[in-house]
């Protein structure tokens, strides 16, 4: 049960922080200014909440490592984040619709973790689903106005979706961890998610005039095993730079 509870904070704990720093990415390189500062603004929620879920991890671990210790001095295979966010950003239209996919999820789950039977799961969803219920209403409206724009915005748009719908799959897998912690009452099983994850999703993708991806297309295993440390080399590049510093002078304070 330790265990199980230590690798689940580690999943939420990497997924926030390795989408936070892809967000960050777009700092200087955004579209426009005000999609720049809602990017940015997102990242810094995220990065606040996955402080939140490596302290806890670090605590049930009971082995002395924080959370610098969790995120700077784990290599990728360590690492349990869901393989969507490590994705790189490709253009605005890829970030999107990785970030909308993710909201909803996100969202989704944070509103069961606040009935978690851990006092400690349930005060942190109840404090981050404040943030992330802004994160979904904001991605929902961007992919909308996206979809529903010209021409040429509406196709690279449904690009986007279908390239990244082969990456929700892994968010509402269950294995030994999920099954253990929701037999406590202490997490829900993500195919519980499933259902409701779907018709928010349709609905959006509908008032973007966008086509729903097959439902089959998500399901692929080869997309599959971030939560249990396979990683693209795409994470290995994304850790080289986040940690730099913490690595080449360790230690170090400001």
């Amino acid at each position: 049960m330790n265990d199980a509870m230590f690798q689940y904070l580690l999943r939420l704990g990497d997924t926030t922080l390795v989408l936070s720093q892809r967000l960050s990415e777009w700092t200087g390189h955004g579209p426009v200014l005000e999609e720049e500062m809602a990017v940015a603004n997102t990242a810094l929620d995220l990065l606040g909440q996955a402080r939140m879920w490596l302290t806890l991890a670090g605590e049930v671990e009971g082995k002395g490592r924080d959370e610098d210790a969790l995120a700077y001095l784990r290599d990728a295979p360590e690492y349990r984040n869901y393989l969507l966010v490590e994705r790189v950003n490709g253009h605005y239209g890829d970030t999107v619709a990785r970030q909308f996919v993710f909201d909803i999820w996100h969202y989704l789950l944070l509103k069961r973790l606040q009935s978690s039977s851990d006092e400690r799961v349930a005060a942190i969803a109840a404090k981050a689903i404040k943030e992330v219920a802004y994160h979904a209403r904001r991605s929902s409206d961007v992919l909308v106005r996206l979809g529903d724009g010209t021409d040429f915005s509406q196709r690279r748009m449904q690009e986007s979706l279908d390239d990244v719908w082969r990456h929700v799959g892994e968010l509402f897998h269950d294995d030994e961890v999920t099954q253990t912690l929701a037999a406590s009452g202490v997490v829900p099983l993500h195919q519980s998610l499933k259902g409701a994850w779907y018709e928010h999703v349709a609905a959006v993708i509908d008032e973007a005039t966008l086509v729903m991806p097959p439902a089959e297309e998500a399901e692929h295993p080869a997309h599959r095993g971030g939560i249990q440390g396979r990683h693209t080399e795409a994470l290995g590049y994304l850790l080289a730079e986040m940690q730099h510093l913490q690595r080449a002078y360790p230690g170090a304070t400001w």
